[in-house]
């Protein structure tokens, strides 16, 4: 009986160790899952809305698309909204639909020419897309599409290819190549030069794509970073970190209109460069 007693103390002991190696383990996922919640990275994570797959490639519908989509909506329903009915005493509306149409125009007018206005409808695009992209990623529970890289490098992609089919169908292939070499450059530095120019002119895409990627993630990372010292210093001393956070907001939206500016202004004067190439 003694050895019956023994064995049944051994295996209770065995059942609590395993029990608590089950609870241990349980704990430390919570604690893994609470981080990575209240992660300042944790806003950027794509998550996947619908799953959807076509002969075993992944066309899910992700949160990123999904603001995208919301963009583009928002941005098609308010231009038909404000020009449906063009009036001589323009509404509130139609006097800010035309106020970005006339400042996108100025834009291309100054830094391209009059041969610039068949990219209106690129540069607008662009702009308005991105500037819708970059506000809603303010609001709250919500996500920044232009955070994503690979939707920066997108766009980037896309003006670096119509600016590139543009100068070779402008220039000609040696009138195209002729930008990469300045004139009156040495013959023994022309072979560096026309290296470096080339070099220069095939990383404006990722330098276009990781500045607007690279300056909302920063800044949406320290407004994480300011919200969690509001939370953990209390009210008395988180006084000071939620003054902060609402200048930062302030200047977050200010970054968002910006970053629009410059990735329309760049892809600009790309397109000045081979407008004025000889």
């Amino acid at each position: 009986m003694s050895h019956k007693k023994i064995s049944e103390e051994m295996t209770s002991l065995e059942n609590a160790a395993k029990q608590e190696e089950v609870q241990s383990a349980h704990e430390e996922v919570g604690e893994e899952a609470h981080g990575e919640k209240h992660s300042p990275l944790a806003q950027f994570e794509v998550k996947k809305i619908v799953d959807f797959k076509i002969a075993g490639t992944d066309f899910g519908f992700t949160n990123s698309a999904l603001y995208m989509v919301i963009a583009t909506f928002l941005i098609i329903t308010f231009m038909l909204a404000a020009t449906r009915k063009k009036l001589l005493i323009p509404s509130r509306l139609q006097v800010i639909a035309e106020g970005v149409y006339n400042f996108i125009n100025d834009m291309i007018l100054s830094s391209i020419g009059e041969e610039g206005r068949k990219f209106f409808p690129l540069i607008f695009s662009l702009f308005t897309f991105i500037l819708l992209c970059n506000v809603l990623g303010m609001t709250p529970y919500s996500f920044t599409s232009t955070s994503q890289v690979v939707v920066t490098l997108s766009l980037a992609m896309v003006s670096f290819l119509t600016i590139t089919i543009f100068a070779i169908v402008r220039n000609g292939f040696f009138g195209f190549l002729h930008m990469f070499l300045p004139s009156g450059v040495p013959m023994w530095m022309a072979p560096v030069i026309f290296l470096i120019e080339l070099f220069s002119f095939l990383i404006r895409p990722i330098t276009l794509s990781v500045r607007l990627f690279a300056n909302l993630v920063a800044g949406h990372v320290l407004l994480k970073v300011v919200a969690g010292f509001i939370i953990s210093l209390g009210v008395i001393f988180g006084t000071l970190p939620f003054l902060f956070s609402v200048v930062m907001i302030g200047f977050e939206l200010f970054v968002a209109v910006l970053q629009a500016y410059i990735f329309s202004i760049l892809v600009c004067a790309y397109f000045s460069e081979t407008v004025r190439a000889h």
